[in-house]
C-alpha cells in the first residue's frame, strides 16, 4: 500500500511539474553578481548594474540559458521585520533583459544574527554538551520552534516576491543538506550534532511514533526509562546494545527529509509553478551515516521535492583524477535515485567548471574535454538540468583561485566556450532532452546504508585494531561492482534496501548484493520471494549476520536466507593482510572454468552446501567451500563467502571482470547494445520509440567502432546532435547498427527517430 501510495503522489505531482518544465533544460552558470563567491553578495548591486549587464550578456552568448544566482538569509533579511531582495532584483531584471532564466540557490546556514539574540537557546550542540556560537555559518538549529518559523517564514517571502517575474524558473532550496554546513568546530574532539533541547524532544517524537510505548523502546534499547523525556540519544559505544545508536543515525536521515520537505511546501505555496530542487554534496555511494555533520539519505531527500541531484567534482582538490568507471558509477547512484518510485530524473546542481583547490591542494588541469565528457555523461544518465560551479572561479576563502569557467579578471577560457557550445545544443533540442529516460535496467545492485552500523559506533575502528575492519569497504563493495561491469555497457540501477520489495525487483533478471553484513528483516522476505518468483540473486559474506537492530541471526545467511541461498556458514575468519581468494571448482556460470582464481577481501567464510539443488562452486586455498550455488523456487542463487566487489575495487584483474560479465549471462541478461572494433562507453535514452545514442571515446585515439543497439521493429533515421548532419542507420531485425568515427575526449549524440 505504501509503494502504491508513493507513486500515486510522484504521478500527481510530476504533471504540473512536466508543464513547468516544458521546453527548458537549464543549462546554468552560477552567477551571483559579480565576483562574489557564494553565499556571500556585493555591496550596493543597484550602482554595479552596468558591469553584471555585461557579465549576462557573455553568459548568454555563451550559449547558456539560465543563471543560477544566489541569497543568504542574513542578507535577505537583516533585521526580523526587514527584507532585502536587491541583488536578486537587479539579477532578474538583467536576466529577463538578455533572455536568461533564474534559479536561486538559498543559504540559510548564513542566518542573521537577530535570530540568535531573540532565540539564545538555538545555538547547535554537539555531543559533548558544546554550543557552537556561529559566525558566518552554521547558523541556529532549527528543531527550535522559532527559528524554524522564521526559517519558513523567510522562504515564503522570497517565493511571494519572485513569483511573478517572468525569469524566474526555480530553487535550490539547501545547498548539501547537512545537520550543520560549512563549519568545522575543531577546537572540539570528536563533535556530532545536534543533541540541544529541541532536537532531543523532536527525536523522542520520532521514537514515539517508531515504537508506540516505552515499553516497545526499552526492550529495543535494553533500559529501564520511566518517560519520554528522559530519552537521550547515543553518545557512547558498548558491548552490550547500538539500537539506540541506530535510530538516531535513521532519526536524522529522516528529521533532514522534513526540513526540506517543510521549505518545499512554503514555496510551492507562494510559487506553485517553479521548479524547486536540493543537491548532495557526496551522494551515499560514497558517504556515510557516521558522518558527524548530519547526513543524509538520497532517496529520502528525492521525495520531498521536484528533482533531487548531487554535487559533480571529477577533481576537487588534489593530485587525483577520478576516473571514467568512478564517475559513472556517480551518476548511475543519482540516476537510480533521480528515477525511482516514478519520479521524473535529477539535476547536477554543482558541475566542477575550473580546476579545484583547498588551501594548498590543488587538483589537476580541467580541460575542455574534461567538461564536454562530464557534461554529456550527466545527461545521458537523464538529468534534467546541469549548473556549472561557477562563472567567476571563488574570490575568497580557501577555495579562492579555483573552479571557475573564465578567469578572475574575465578572460573567457576553452571551458567555458565548450560549456556554452554544449550548451547551446541542448537547449536546441530541448524537449527532446526533457522527454528521454533511462531504458529499464536488467541489473540492480543493493545499497543498504545499514552496511554502515555493524559494530555500532565501534565501527569506526581503523584497520589493524583487534577487532578493526577495512576502511571503506562499504564504499569499496558498492563501486567494485560497477567498476567490473561498465566495460559491458549494461546499465546498472542501484536500489535503495527500504524500498524495494519483490515487485519492484521482478523487472531485474540479476539483483547483486555487496556486503550484505546487516539488514532489515523485512528486505531478507522481500529477496526471498523475488528468488522463488524467478529472480537470479548474488550476495557476498555473512549475508543476513545482524538484523536491523544489531542482533545477530542465529543462523547465517540470517533471517532465513540460508534457504535461498542453499548454504550455510560454518565459521569465519579474517583471511591473512585481510586478503583471500577463491579458486573455482565449477563450470555451473558460463565464462568461468575451474581452476580460475578470484581475488576477494576480508572473510573467508567456510559455506556447508544444504541439501540436492546446492553445490560448491568455488574453495579457498586450503579447500573450504568458498562459494555455493543453488536453485530456489524459480530461481537460482550464488553465495559467495568473501567480498569480491571490494577486491576488484583495490585491486581490478581480468578474472574479477571476466567473473562479473559471466553472471550476466548466467543470469540471462541480453545487452541492448553491442560494441565492436573499438573500446566505447555508450548510454541510451529513450523517448515512446525514439532513442539517444551517446558514444563517449575516453580513449587518447580517434576510434569508429560499430554499435548494434537493440530498439524494436522498424526502420529508424539517424540525426547527429552536435553537427546536425544525418547518419546512416542500417535495420538488423529487432537492432539497428551505425558507425562513426569519435575523436578523443569527445562524444557522438546520435538520435535515432522512429518512422511511422
Amino acid at each position: 500500500m505504501r509503494t502504491c501510495l508513493v507513486l500515486t503522489l510522484a504521478l500527481t505531482l510530476l504533471v504540473p511539474l512536466l508543464a513547468a518544465q516544458s521546453g527548458h533544460f537549464p543549462m546554468a552558470v552560477w552567477y551571483g553578481g559579480g565576483k562574489a563567491r557564494a553565499p556571500m553578495l556585493e555591496a550596493d548591486p543597484r550602482a554595479k548594474k552596468e558591469i553584471w549587464r555585461r557579465d549576462m550578456q557573455q553568459i548568454k552568448k555563451l550559449g547558456f540559458n539560465t543563471v543560477r544566482c544566489w541569497l543568504d538569509w542574513a542578507t535577505g533579511q537583516p533585521a526580523e521585520d526587514l527584507y532585502r531582495f536587491d541583488t536578486l532584483d537587479v539579477i532578474l531584471s538583467l536576466a529577463q533583459e538578455a533572455g536568461l532564466k533564474v534559479i536561486l540557490q538559498v543559504y540559510m546556514d548564513s542566518a542573521p544574527e537577530w535570530v540568535g539574540r531573540k532565540y539564545p537557546d538555538s545555538l547547535f550542540v554537539s555531543s559533548n554538551g558544546a554550543a557552537i556560537h556561529p559566525e558566518s555559518s552554521p547558523g541556529y538549529c532549527r528543531d527550535h520552534a522559532g527559528v524554524r518559523q522564521a526559517d519558513l517564514a523567510f522562504y515564503s517571502a522570497v517565493a511571494a516576491h519572485v513569483k511573478d517575474h517572468p525569469a524566474f524558473y526555480g530553487w535550490d532550496l539547501w545547498s548539501e543538506p547537512h545537520v550543520i554546513n560549512w563549519a568545522n568546530p575543531t577546537y572540539i574532539p570528536n563533535p556530532e550534532f545536534c543533541f540541544c533541547p529541541h532536537t532531543i524532544r523532536r527525536f523522542q517524537g520520532w521514537l514515539q511514533k517508531k515504537y508506540g510505548t516505552l515499553d516497545a523502546l526499552n526492550e529495543a534499547w535494553y533500559r529501564r526509562l520511566r518517560a519520554w523525556n528522559e530519552v537521550e540519544p547515543n553518545r557512547l559505544s558498548t558491548i552490550l546494545s547500538y539500537t539506540d545508536y541506530i535510530d538516531w543515525k535513521y532519526f536524522i536521515m529522516d528529521k533532514l527529509g522534513e526540513d526540506l520537505r517543510e521549505r518545499y511546501d512554503a514555496v510551492k505555496k507562494a510559487a506553485p509553478h517553479s521548479v524547486v530542487t536540493s543537491h548532495a554534496a557526496g551522494v551515499g555511494l560514497f558517504s556515510s551515516p557516521h558522518y558527524w555533520e548530519g547526513q543524509s539519505d538520497d532517496w529520502i531527500m528525492a521525495r520531498q521535492v521536484d528533482f533531487y541531484g548531487t554535487s559533480f567534482y571529477p577533481k576537487h582538490s588534489a593530485f587525483v583524477d577520478r576516473d571514467v568507471p568512478w564517475r559513472a558509477a556517480l551518476l548511475d547512484f543519482a540516476r537510480s535515485f533521480g528515477y525511482a518510485e516514478g519520479r521524473p530524473g535529477f539535476w547536477i546542481g554543482e558541475l566542477q567548471g575550473g580546476f579545484g583547490t583547498i588551501a594548498l591542494n590543488v587538483s589537476p588541469t580541467v580541460t575542455p574535454e574534461d567538461l564536454r565528457i562530464w557534461t554529456w555523461s550527466a545527461i545521458a544518465r537523464g538529468a534534467k538540468g546541469i549548473c556549472y560551479y561557477a562563472y567567476y572561479p571563488m574570490s575568497s576563502g580557501y577555495e579562492s583561485g579555483g573552479f571557475g569557467l573564465i578567469q578572475l579578471d574575465g578572460t573567457l577560457t576553452g571551458r567555458s566556450r565548450t560549456a556554452g557550445e554544449i550548451a547551446r545544443v541542448v537547449d536546441r533540442d530541448a524537449q527532446l532532452f526533457l522527454d528521454a529516460r533511462p531504458a529499464p535496467s536488467q541489473v540492480a545492485v543493493v545499497y543498504n546504508p545499514l552496511m554502515h552500523f555493524v559494530g555500532g559506533r565501534q565501527r569506526a575502528a581503523a584497520y589493524g585494531g583487534p577487532q578493526g575492519e577495512v576502511a571503506g569497504i562499504e564504499r569499496d563493495s558498492l563501486l567494485g561492482v560497477h567498476r567490473a561491469l561498465f566495460p559491458t555497457n549494461v546499465q546498472i540501477d542501484y536500489v535503495h534496501i527500504d524500498g524495494m520489495t519483490a515487485q519492484s525487483l521482478r523487472q531485474y533478471r540479476l539483483v547483486i548484493f555487496p556486503y550484505p553484513l546487516m539488514m532489515p528483516a523485512k528486505a531478507a522476505a522481500e529477496l526471498r520471494e523475488y528468488v522463488r518468483q524467478g529472480g537470479t540473486l548474488v550476495a557476498e559474506a555473512r549475508l543476513g549476520w545482524n538484523d536491523e537492530r544489531g542482533r545477530a541471526a542465529e543462523t547465517i545467511p540470517g533471517m532465513g536466507l540460508h534457504e535461498v541461498m542453499g548454504c550455510r556458514e560454518e565459521h569465519v575468519q579474517t583471511g591473512e593482510a585481510g586478503r583471500t581468494e577463491l579458486r573455482w571448482d565449477s563450470d555451473a556460470i558460463p565464462g568461468m572454468k575451474p581452476g580460475d582464481t578470484l581475488p576477494a577481501r576480508w572473510y573467508e567464510e567456510t559455506l556447508a552446501p544444504l541439501g540436492s539443488s546446492s553445490r560448491v562452486a568455488a574453495r579457498f586455498a586450503d579447500g573450504r567451500p568458498a562459494a555455493v550455488i543453488s536453485s530456489f523456487g524459480g530461481g537460482k542463487a550464488l553465495m559467495l563467502g568473501s567480498y569480491v566487489s571490494a577486491a576488484f575495487q583495490s585491486r581490478p584483474g581480468e578474472t574479477g571482470r571476466r567473473f562479473y560479465s559471466a553472471l550476466l549471462r548466467w543470469a540471462g541478461v541480453e545487452p541492448t547494445v553491442t560494441v565492436t572494433e573499438a573500446e566505447l562507453e555508450v548510454k541510451i535514452l529513450q523517448s515512446g520509440r525514439d532513442r539517444i545514442l551517446f558514444g563517449f571515446n575516453h580513449g587518447k585515439e580517434t576510434v569508429t567502432p560499430r554499435i548494434r543497439l537493440l530498439a524494436g521493429p522498424g526502420t529508424f533515421e539517424g540525426r547527429d546532435l552536435i553537427t546536425g548532419a544525418d547518419v546512416s542507420v542500417t535495420a538488423d531485425g529487432a537492432a539497428v547498427a551505425l558507425s562513426g568515427a569519435i575523436q578523443p575526449g569527445h562524444v557522438w549524440i546520435v538520435h535515432l527517430h522512429a518512422r511511422r
